[in-house]
């Protein structure tokens, strides 16, 4: 017997929230936009978080820390946006660094989503639901977090600053309804 077979790894089991989309999710979209292919259905596409650092200019410890706090939430090293144009009236030169974000996709985006509409929004304080009007207009879905504190990988007693998020769900779909429809299948808990 070979000695590496008895040590492979096996690869690790698909996310739920994927799982859940190719045998409960999408057999149920198909029937309620009355699309025949699969293919044409809406899908997830990314996850968008960015984290606005404006007071970063004066202190880059905050920013630093908002790059180590996406990157515990996310499991990917975030990017350093910088400003594209100088602004006097915020003291900013174009070229400073002014927040942070970082794309999921595929098994990262389906895992984020699942500890976001599971744990996450049900441990905000007073939390009332998501607004069914952040749609853009093309099936895209924003909200923005208050405190990054509502993630259990963050320990709030590591860090000095609490700063606030947005976050941004690509789809496939073309209209907020389509993409409204999706995101109710995969839990996300909208407003009445």
């Amino acid at each position: 017997m070979n000695e590496n077979a008895e040590t492979q790894v096996q690869p690790p089991a698909d996310p739920r929230l994927q799982v859940s989309y190719n045998e409960r999710i999408a057999p149920e979209l198909m029937e309620a936009l009355g699309i025949e292919n699969r293919l044409a259905l809406p899908r997830l596409q990314a996850v968008v978080m960015n984290m606005g650092v404006g007071a970063a200019k004066d202190d880059e410890k905050i920013l630093t820390e908002a790059v180590e706090v996406l990157s515990l939430i996310s499991g990917q090293k975030p990017v350093i946006t910088r400003a594209r144009k100088s602004v006097a009236g915020f003291k900013i030169r174009a070229g400073m660094p002014v927040g942070c974000k970082v794309t999921l996709r595929r098994r990262r985006m389906y895992e984020f989503l699942d500890r976001l509409v599971n744990i996450v929004l049900p441990r905000i304080r007073d939390f009332r639901g998501l607004s069914p009007t952040s749609f853009d207009g093309t099936g895209n879905y924003s909200f923005g977090l208050e405190e990054y504190v509502v993630f259990p990988e963050v320990d709030p007693d590591r860090f000095d600053n609490v700063l606030g998020m947005d976050v941004t769900v690509r789809t496939s779909a073309t209209t907020d309804a389509e993409a409204r429809k999706l995101l109710d299948l995969c839990g996300f808990p909208f407003r009445k």
